[in-house]
């Protein structure tokens, strides 16, 4: 699980849609940090487009719990990325749902939840 997470991050930095088709089953689905929902298709078809570019992606602080043939990854994706010309740069939350099939860890399932900074005590008080 933890090569696939390594694998994933590699080919989304690359935008190389063949390997992440791969590494992804049919029934695939990634929840955006805006709470979007896409399916492979349409997760794939950002990079397809040119829509979406990411610039770097590092993917650390990865803790797996694995269950039979399934296993969960939590991590830390930081990317520089933009979307449809946009900047996208931020630090997410990733949580990974891998399937083991045949011997090989697939992704099933993918969502990310934006890391907001700590507030200072400045802000903490004027609340």
């Amino acid at each position: 699980m933890h090569d696939l997470g390594r694998q994933w991050a590699d080919a989304q930095q690359r935008g190389d849609t063949q390997t992440l088709d791969a590494l992804a089953t049919t029934d695939f689905v990634l929840v955006g940090p805006g709470g979007a929902v896409l399916d492979k298709q349409q997760w794939l078809d950002r990079y397809r487009s040119g829509d979406l570019v990411t610039r770097s992606l590092a993917w650390d602080q990865v803790d797996v719990r694995g269950h039979g043939t399934t296993a969960v990854a939590v991590g830390r994706h930081s990317q520089r990325a933009a979307y449809q010309g946009n900047t996208h740069d931020g630090d997410f939350r990733v949580t990974l749902v891998g399937l083991q099939i045949e011997g090989q860890w697939r992704l099933i399932a993918m969502h990310l939840s934006p890391i907001s900074l700590p507030r200072s005590p400045t802000e903490e008080q004027a609340t």
